[in-house]
Parts: C-alpha cells; sequence; structure tokens
C-alpha cells in the first residue's frame, strides 16, 4: 500500500494505491459517493477487489476526507465538472490514463457515468453501483420508499423539511429509519460509519451538492440529469444495485435501457451498499466483470 498526495490548482487530493499499477490488469479506480462522503466506506472494498492481482485506486474527493477542505468556497464552485477534472488529473498523475477501469458508487457513479459519456481516451470498463443518472427520479424513487415507511415516521420527515430543522434529533432519528432499510440493512462497520461521521464534521460539499438527507435533496445538483447522454457511454458497463436500494429497480432499469454495452447485478439481499451487505457476491460479480472485460491492452 502506498498513499501520497496530488497538488494541483484547488489544493490537494489524497490518495492510496493497493498493488501495482503497471502489473498488466487494468488498474481500477474507486470513485466515492456522498457528494463528500470520503473513501473510508468504500475500504471493504480493496481485498474484495485485489484478490485477483489488479490494483486499486482509492481516494478522496477535494473538499472531504484527507484532501483539502474548502468551506469558504462558493456553491457554484462545487459542481460535477470540478470533480472530472479531478479525476482526469489524478489519471495522469499515476501514469494510468492511457489505460484503466472505473469503479462509481452512488455519487461516485454519476460522476463515472458523466465522466465515461465524454469518451475519455483509455477507459476500459465501467461499473456503476447505485446510482441515478439523474435527481428527479432518484426523489420519486424515495418518495415511493418514504410512503412505506410508519406514518409517524414519514410525518416526522416532513414537518422538519418544511420547517427547515432538519438537523433535528427527531429528523435524524426518522431519517435513520428509511437508511436503516434503504442505506445500508446489517450493521455498519467502522469504515461506513466513519464515512458518516467525516460528514458530519464538515457537510460543505454534501449539503451544497445535495442536501440534508439522501431523500431530501434541495443541493445544486437537485436538476443534475444525464439520461440524454448515456447513449454515448461506449465502454462495457456492469451496472450494480440491491432490491432493497434507494437506486431502485425502476431507477436503474432507465439507466440499463440507454447505455449499449451493459450488464445489470441485482443483489437480492441488498440495499444501497451490495459491497457490505452481500460482499462475497460482489467480490465475484465485479472481479469477473472486470476479468471478462478488460486486458492489459485496453489502449483505445
Amino acid at each position: 500500500m502506498t498513499t501520497s498526495v496530488m497538488n494541483w490548482e484547488y489544493g490537494s487530493t489524497w490518495y492510496r494505491v493497493e498493488g501495482d499499477l503497471h502489473n498488466g490488469l487494468t488498474p481500477l479506480v474507486l470513485l466515492h459517493g456522498g457528494p463528500g462522503a470520503a473513501h473510508n466506506y468504500l475500504i471493504p472494498m480493496i481485498d474484495l477487489l485485489t484478490s485477483s492481482g489488479r490494483a486499486v485506486v482509492l481516494y478522496d474527493q477535494i473538499g472531504c476526507g484527507l484532501s483539502s477542505h474548502l468551506p469558504d468556497a462558493p456553491q457554484e464552485f462545487w459542481t460535477p465538472e470540478l470533480f472530472m477534472e479531478e479525476l482526469q488529473l489524478l489519471l495522469n498523475h499515476l501514469g494510468i490514463a492511457n489505460s484503466y477501469a472505473l469503479l462509481g458508487q452512488s455519487w461516485g457513479g454519476m460522476l463515472g457515468m458523466q465522466f465515461a459519456t465524454h469518451n475519455p481516451l483509455g477507459l476500459a470498463a465501467l461499473v456503476v453501483a447505485d446510482s441515478p443518472a439523474g435527481m428527479e427520479i432518484w426523489v420519486s424513487e424515495a418518495a415511493k420508499l418514504r410512503a412505506l415507511l410508519p406514518v409517524e415516521v414519514e410525518a416526522t420527515l416532513q414537518e422538519h423539511e418544511a420547517a427547515g430543522t432538519t438537523s433535528s434529533p427527531e429528523y435524524i432519528a426518522a431519517m435513520d429509519v428509511y437508511y436503516g432499510r434503504h442505506l445500508c440493512r446489517v450493521p455498519m462497520p467502522p469504515d461506513v460509519v466513519a464515512s458518516f461521521a467525516q460528514i458530519d464534521e464538515d457537510p460543505t460539499v454534501y449539503h451544497t451538492m445535495n442536501g440534508p438527507s439522501e431523500f431530501h435533496c434541495i443541493g445544486s445538483l437537485k436538476t443534475w440529469n444525464i439520461h440524454q447522454d448515456l447513449h454515448k457511454i461506449t465502454v462495457p458497463t456492469l451496472l450494480v444495485s440491491g432490491a432493497y436500494d434507494e437506486a431502485t429497480p425502476a431507477l436503474v432499469q432507465e439507466i440499463h435501457r440507454r447505455i449499449p454495452d451493459v450488464l445489470w447485478e441485482l443483489f437480492p439481499e441488498s440495499s444501497h451498499m451490495p459491497h457490505v451487505e452481500e460482499p462475497a457476491r460482489f467480490a465475484s460479480v465485479v472481479n469477473g466483470f472486470l476479468e471478462a472485460k478488460t486486458s492489459s491492452s485496453d489502449v483505445r
């Protein structure tokens, strides 16, 4: 394992490399969610995905975790294009821009899809885990899931959202009921807890781009939608989602029917984190896909 930072225009981006980036197997870069959730909750993926001998890169996107925090940056600073620029610079910095694969989880999958629509040189394969391609459908599907919550829980959520008191203990308790059904259905490992804790410590990116919770999206991403561009993704793509996921089957279906070369694996016992909830199956599916779709000569 090696850790270091990449210095660029807006500060430093922390990264961790597991394995040999130039051992002949296409390296895999992990894109964490949030936005602003940091790398911690993806740490359980490392052993799962390096078991095949493939190198894995994990990093903290600018504004969170071990990378530079920019609490005074204006709202308009935080855009998908900023994170796309950071990703491309990191690929160049690591010397893998001519051959690599991406795995994005939640917001990371959103970022990965938008990045892939630009047909970047060197991208060999894409894995999109638990992600929407538009926030309107994300919110509409969340409303359907919320309607199935206990009446008093949904009433509490609505009351505090209307009043703007989403930091209250009552709202957080009600939010946790939703999360226990649709975010992670098993006891959260320490690495997952750590990602949520660091959002609490510095919520700048998450609150600016998303909002106070997974399902109350009032930030700058609320109108984000790339459904119309998904046909531009030309690399082999794997969609991963859970049967109880916030990224519902209906939502993922809208992505599946638009990407030309795509597979979809639904995890029957999982919600938003199949890599935590069904880790052995997750490793088998993702490693199998990457082994079938990438090689040491994946340069386009």
